[in-house]
């Protein structure tokens, strides 16, 4: 079932070697889905380094696609020997419905260690993974797992080929790209943050919005405070994508409309260098809108009485008959 796995593995992790230092966490993953619908399979590849992706695979002409000038690591064309990105099953009597989800690659614990694995989801639910050189069943996958991982686990050389590309292959490949894509992959951008809020939540409350966009790398943390005191309602949505490759997140609190005096919004993320970015709420008060008001109906009294001027004062100059 899973045999095609080893070309579609090769082909990123072609080799090479680097000793780049690093700090922050480092991992590389293969993402494939492969649907059987109508009678014919779609198949859908990509491979991300982090949160950011790097290469995608073109079913059409069974190609990689690399997304950035350094995708290919540091390695030469000579090293860099690609196969296809194949698909990673092929049945003649699968059902009307099939989809199989894959992921494989290799990430680094605690600054000390990588670990490479592979999981299989058929249908959405775990079906098995590949570890330490075993093939392990999902507790979800039942009988068909465990007689899957049975065979898989009786193809020694086969086992051994996947355990080295997971665990010694990929890490020097995953480490060729932080090498290349260095300027990209470890720059700073200041996050820009405001403030707004949101459809009230009921009678007498207000919904408070802290928007934060721009930011890179992802890692950020964003809170409502009153003076050093989190506000545990603080609720934070999805960290997500910008067009140009920054993040942005959005925290609401709800409160009544007499405590949102005094809370401000505190946003800390790595490019700011230890200054906080802090952003107090003021909401307009009804003393500001009076004065607003008396601002515009003094503009419009002063703009009456300059045309009244400019429509009397030749009328005032006429001779009398």
């Amino acid at each position: 079932m899973l045999f095609l796995l080893l070309p579609l593995l090769t082909a990123l992790f072609p080799g090479g070697d680097s000793d780049v230092g690093f700090e922050e966490p480092v991992s590389f993953h293969l993402v494939q889905t492969s649907s059987f619908h109508n009678h014919s399979w779609v198949h859908v590849g990509s491979a991300w380094f982090g949160d950011l992706q790097t290469h995608r695979w073109n079913s059409s002409s069974n190609t990689i696609i690399y997304l950035y000038p350094w995708s290919r690591g540091n390695f030469s064309n000579k090293e860099l020997i690609v196969s296809s990105f194949s698909p990673l099953i092929h049945h003649s009597s699968s059902p009307d419905i099939f989809d199989l989800q894959v992921t494989a690659g290799c990430e680094l614990h605690s600054g000390k260690s990588w670990v490479g694995s592979v999981h299989v989801a058929i249908q959405g639910h775990d079906f098995l993974s590949f570890q330490n050189e075993t093939w392990s069943p999902s507790p979800k996958g039942g009988r068909k797992a465990q007689n899957a991982c049975r065979l898989l686990n009786l193809k020694e050389a086969y086992k051994h080929r996947v355990y080295m590309l997971l665990s010694d292959t990929c890490p020097r490949f995953t480490l060729g790209l932080l090498d290349a894509g260095k300027a990209l992959l470890q720059r700073q951008v200041k996050p820009e943050a405001w403030l707004s809020s949101g459809p009230s939540p009921g009678p007498g409350r207000l919904l408070l919005v802290c928007h934060v966009s721009g930011f890179y790398p992802k890692p950020v943390w964003v809170m409502w405070m009153r003076g050093e005191q989190e506000q545990l309602g603080t609720q934070r949505g999805d960290i997500l994508p910008n067009a140009d490759g920054t993040w942005y997140l959005r925290a609401t609190l709800d409160v009544s409309a007499g405590e949102a005096a005094g809370l401000a919004c505190r946003v800390k993320h790595s490019s700011l260098g230890g200054q906080d970015l802090i952003l107090h709420w003021a909401p307009h008060s009804a003393l500001g809108w009076i004065l607003l008001v008396v601002i515009v109906a003094l503009a419009l009294l002063a703009g009456l009485g300059f045309w009244f001027r400019k429509w009397i004062e030749p009328r005032e100059i006429l001779p009398l008959s």
